[in-house]
């Protein structure tokens, strides 16, 4: 409980991102992008989400790798809840149209867990690798390898027929299609999926570095020792 309250803003910056991306991912993203259909790849929840990463980097930069781990670890436990709540409540709204069956919510929640725990660790170690070099490094690679980490525990586990045995699969992932609905190469669906996912993880963390850099700054000096 004191954790809680003496790091409470990033505790309650990594609820946020967490909740809110969990609740986005419900929605796919509307329009097209030249002959790309945006609603084919990509939910809104893609553009939350790799804001964790920036949440675990300024935690890591203030406070070093134990809080940060710390930080993780709550966002490992709303990402684990909110992926097996979210998607019932929402349905019961009326926000969604199709509900998902117990079972296959256990299935999304497993790969939620293992993805954001496993990406967010890595990424508090790269970071703290890299912490003593150039201000950008430590952040840029640490997002990158924790995004591609996250992109493909997540997708392999909830919508690979290799992961079955974890909990019942989606049929139409697993249909063949043109590779991101536009190319004549045609895979699973849940590989454009990916593709689409890591796309925007990467953008995003490009972007980051401004918030990053502009708070970090602030910050005279790490308020414990790296």
């Amino acid at each position: 409980m004191n954790f809680l309250f003496r790091y409470l803003p990033f505790v309650a910056a990594m609820a946020l991102v967490v909740v809110t991306s969990n609740i986005l991912v419900q929605f796919p993203m509307q329009g097209s992008l030249g002959g790309l259909a945006l609603a084919d790849i990509l939910t809104w929840g893609a553009f939350t989400y790799p804001f964790a990463f920036l949440v675990t980097d300024l935690a890591n930069r203030r406070y070093g790798p134990a809080v940060a781990r710390r930080i993780v670890f709550v966002g490992f436990m709303l990402a684990v809840v909110t992926s097996i709540v979210a998607p019932p409540l929402l349905f019961k709204a009326g926000w969604i149209e199709f509900e998902t069956h117990a079972d296959r919510l256990v299935r999304i929640a497993a790969a939620s867990g293992a993805a954001f725990l496993t990406a967010q660790l890595l990424d508090v170690t790269v970071f703290n690798w890299l912490r003593r070099q150039s201000w950008w490094r430590a952040p840029i690679f640490g997002t990158l390898a924790g995004s591609i980490f996250d992109t493909a525990i997540f997708f392999t586990i909830a919508f690979s027929a290799a992961f079955a045995f974890v909990g019942p699969g989606d049929a139409f992932a697993l249909e063949p299609a043109p590779l991101l609905g536009m190319f004549s190469v045609e895979t699973m669906r849940w590989l454009s999926w990916a593709l689409g996912d890591l796309s925007v993880k990467l953008l995003i963390a490009v972007f980051a570095l401004i918030p990053y850099r502009l708070i970090a700054a602030r910050w005279m000096r790490p308020a414990v020792a790296a």
